[in-house]
């Protein structure tokens, strides 16, 4: 069973390809770093084949400004040719319009606006799902306060739910890129899959984030009865920002300070049955990139998250740090990280892994040995989540503890 196993919109262009050079692979590795972080693989793909770039490929995945603000290291509000990556320049003229040698606000957006084909339509489906896109989930008319809610045609009793949510650096990314692997699960007839969007931190700073997913889950509960669902068997998985947010909800069933007023449903609960994280940050207080290749870009993005530098903003942080909720009563843990990503250090899953085992929570721990941000090529890796979920909603039976593979099998 395949999905997707990386903060990503496609396998395609992480592990392939190289481009000759000690400064241009600092450049590259730099650049995918930000990639991987933003979901936007199709930029990576291009990097390490050194290919042209067609920049409308995955930027459109940005709310408006979102990479400008990310790109801008003078602060001026427009990029400079020195501002963009090397491999990028190449059509900087492309899109300076007016040609002043600077892309504005305008040009950016433009870029942006050049949404993925595959994300506009949706992706193709297997025969035996159905799909309904974008149901508002906070009654509200915000884009991304919506779920996408796949179905087996043929089922048989109440299905138990899967949620899906996509990573991004809290500033990027859209549930329509999970849709397509996530698919697999409706496909075996056993299982619903609810894709959900929350506003990123270009739009509302935290705790906007987690309100959102939470009234996600309350929309699925409130609304199982209409559509087979089983309001008691209810998984979350995420990859990245939305590890985190997966963890988020394991972690916080419990905490009323978190709820949010969002939607009609707020008598629901939002307590999750099990939660699958792929390599969430755990900690946001310890914030990480403080030295070394690429130092401080992942800190820029939890401080766009919390409104302002971490050091002024402790009770924030801890209030989006899921080691700082874990309790006895959270529901399973697997989560997955690869010892060598440069995004999300591995250390932040073992922390989330030893407090929540302290706390007598069942949890297991795969680590990716090799293993970057995702996605990684051991097909163990599918196997362990499809038994995962089969385990604590469908009742089945298999074990889980620690575990340590190989990113490439073969070695």
């Amino acid at each position: 069973m395949k999905y997707p196993s990386g903060d990503c919109v496609a396998k395609a262009g992480f592990s392939s390809g190289s481009l000759g050079g000690t400064k241009m692979g600092r450049t590259r590795r730099r650049f995918q770093g930000l990639a991987r972080i933003l979901g936007l693989a199709s930029l990576a793909g291009a990097l390490v084949a050194g290919l042209q770039l067609a920049w409308g490929a995955q930027v459109a995945l940005l709310q408006p400004n979102a990479l400008l603000k990310v790109l801008d290291r003078d602060r001026d509000g427009k990029l400079s040719r020195e501002e963009v990556p090397p491999l990028l320049r190449q059509q900087f003229e492309k899109w300076d319009r007016n040609g002043d040698g600077f892309l504005e606000a305008a040009e950016v957006e433009e870029i942006r606006r050049q949404r993925p084909p595959s994300l506009q339509r949706g992706p193709a489906l297997p025969a035996n799902v159905e799909a309904i896109w974008d149901i508002p989930y906070a009654e509200s008319d915000e884009p991304r306060q919506r779920l996408d809610l796949l179905l087996p045609r043929e089922r048989k009793g109440k299905l138990p739910v899967i949620v899906a949510i996509h990573g991004g650096g809290w500033i990027g990314g859209d549930k329509r890129a999970v849709v397509g692997r996530m698919a697999t699960f409706a496909a075996t007839g056993k299982y619903a899959v609810a894709s959900i969007g929350y506003r990123l931190s270009s739009q509302a700073t935290w705790p906007a984030q987690i309100h959102d997913c939470k009234a996600a889950i309350r929309w699925i509960r409130a609304n199982a009865e209409k559509y087979g669902l089983d309001p008691d068997r209810i998984g979350v998985i995420g990859w990245s920002a939305g590890g985190h947010l997966a963890a988020m909800l394991g972690t916080t069933g419990d905490i009323a300070d978190l709820e949010g007023d969002l939607g009609p449903y707020r008598d629901q609960k939002t307590a999750v049955q099990c939660v699958v994280d792929f390599f969430g940050p755990s900690d946001l207080r310890l914030v990480w990139g403080d030295s070394g290749e690429g130092a401080g870009r992942p800190s820029v993005l939890v401080e766009r998250l919390l409104g302002g530098p971490v050091r002024e903003r402790l009770d924030v942080a801890r209030s989006a740090s899921p080691v700082a909720f874990v309790s006895p009563d959270d529901p399973p843990f697997l989560i997955v990280h690869g010892t060598e990503d440069p995004v999300v250090p591995y250390k932040q899953s073992v922390w989330l892994r030893d407090r929540l085992r302290k706390a007598g929570v069942s949890v297991a721990l795969i680590t990716v040995e090799g293993g970057g941000h995702g996605p990684f090529r051991n097909p163990k890796v599918d196997e362990l989540v499809a038994q995962f979920f089969a385990t604590h909603l469908l009742g089945e039976k298999h074990e889980f503890s620690d575990m340590t593979i190989a990113d490439n099998p073969a070695n």
